[in-house]
């Protein structure tokens, strides 16, 4: 990163007394989020009992990836499609900052961390040069903030990054964001957003709020990541099982020493007396034949066992319905219970609607700020739209709208029928503007006819005559 040639300047007593509390908060959780990461991408540490594994295989790695299934499973219900103003005006300037912020690929994004981290951040600041406002989603990893539970408002946030070599700090404060480089131990200014706003332009997408704790938790809980070091253990146990007792132990009695020797009298490999498929065997000295037999070959049909009670154990905690960790049964789940299953999840993600709503709603009300120099006006309220959580059909979602306009509840024309059947908003669009069309051509033919039928009035007459 190349920093502006502009004056350098040092932070204040306060910003640098700021800046070093909100680094030590930043660093404090690190630890933890990347706990999490681990689970996430199936590279946590399996704590070894110590009884099974044998030194030889103390290297041995297995991975359980349910953590991430759970977490992506639910992601994948919260899509965010647009935003528009309630009242119904035009909404072509929230498109705008949409668009120029690529916030609809960016927001599923953000929504993965929330889940997975607990927490995500989004940061607000002004646009270059004639630019619209920027809108950025910042990862718990590398930001955090102090929050005012009263106000629920953040009284300043900090965003570290390493970029070319170089450690930057900015730090976000009600009145301006200072943007800081570390040089020679401490923090040199190389610039500053004096923006006025009397708020700190950073949100946080929390995850699982309580009261007591504003901050959010993450979908991996030490339920998950219990039931998940448990599974990865019977998994390695299955490993160790078949490298060492897979292939069934067989027994000699009552042989002579020469039936381990070749045709030079030079002692077998120990591979090649074991994969010898037939033992050609002489009877000893006194005429016995010796006896070969085998003990049973290891079975991990126990260990799979525990492994899919865990699956159903992990399907209630994440909410999720079994097939999707992998279990199955002999009588495979109706097509009604699987829909059942998957209740909880869905009204999971109608809970994360409804939060996430919130901050992205926010975001853009600061971008709008950022914008216009005011803010806008409370009385107009701002809407997420949303992809429907529960998937339905396009079947039933079709009976439902058509009841709702025989019942003279909805119009024939109206967006809420085009949204309620399923259609994404640029869909929804495309009809609009083919329902503008079609109503213009019919409005056009109309003119045309009222326009003709005047004259040929005139010329019956004139007939008449």
């Amino acid at each position: 990163m190349t920093i502006p040639e502009l004056p350098l300047l040092s932070l204040s007593g306060d910003e640098t007394q700021l800046l070093t509390a909100l680094r030590s908060d930043l660093l404090s959780q690190r630890f933890k989020l990347e706990l999490l990461d681990a689970y996430f991408n199936g590279e946590q540490l399996v704590r070894d009992l110590g009884i099974s594994i044998p030194p030889q295989l103390k290297g041995l790695h297995t991975v359980i990836g349910w953590p991430r299934i759970g977490v992506e499973s639910l992601e994948q219900r919260l899509d965010l499609e647009a935003f528009r103003w309630a009242d119904g005006t035009d909404s072509a300037d929230l498109e705008e900052i949409a668009e120029a912020n690529d916030l609809y690929d960016e927001a599923s994004l953000a929504h993965l961390d929330a889940l997975a981290y607990g927490r995500e951040y989004v940061a607000v600041g002004s646009g270059e040069n004639d630019d619209p406002p920027l809108i950025t989603f910042e990862s718990p990893l590398d930001m955090t903030m102090f929050w005012d539970a009263r106000l629920r408002l953040a009284t300043a946030a900090l965003r570290e990054s390493v970029e070319d070599g170089v450690r930057i700090a900015t730090l976000y404060l009600p009145d301006q964001t200072v943007y800081a480089a570390e040089a020679d131990g401490g923090w040199e200014v190389f610039d500053r957003d004096i923006h006025n706003l009397g708020m700190v332009p950073v949100l946080r997408m929390a995850n699982r709020q309580r009261t007591a704790d504003r901050i959010g938790k993450s979908e991996i809980t030490p339920e998950v990541m219990s039931i998940t070091d448990a599974a990865c253990r019977r998994l390695m146990g299955i490993e160790v099982g078949a490298e060492f007792f897979q292939a069934p132990q067989r027994y000699i009695l009552g042989v002579s020493e020469s039936a381990f020797q070749d045709a030079e009298g030079n002692p077998k490999s120990a591979w090649e007396t074991y994969i010898g498929r037939v033992l050609a065997l002489e009877r000893d000295e006194d005429g016995q034949v010796p006896t070969v037999g085998q003990f049973a070959a290891h079975d991990p049909s126990g260990q799979t066992k525990i492994i899919d009670l865990y699956a159903r154990i992990m399907a209630s905690q994440l909410s999720v319905a079994p097939h999707v960790l992998g279990y199955t049964s002999d009588n495979p789940a109706s097509a009604d219970a699987i829909r059942y299953a998957d209740n909880g999840q869905i009204k999971k993600a109608e809970r994360r609607i409804r939060r996430f709503s919130t901050t992205h709603r926010d975001a853009m009300r600061l971008a709008l700020w950022f914008r216009d120099g005011e803010p806008p006006d409370k009385s107009r309220r701002i809407e997420c739209v949303w992809r429907n959580p529960a998937t339905p059909t396009v079947a039933a979602q079709t009976d439902a709208a058509v009841k709702l306009v025989q019942a003279q509840i909805l119009a024939p024309d109206s967006d809420v029928v085009l949204e309620l059947v399923g259609l994404s908003e640029d869909q929804r669009r495309r009809v609009d503007a083919e329902r503008r069309q079609s109503r213009g051509k019919q409005l056009l033919e109309r003119l045309t006819q009222e326009a003709a039928e005047p004259a040929s009035e005139v010329v019956d007459g004139d007939d008449g005559l």
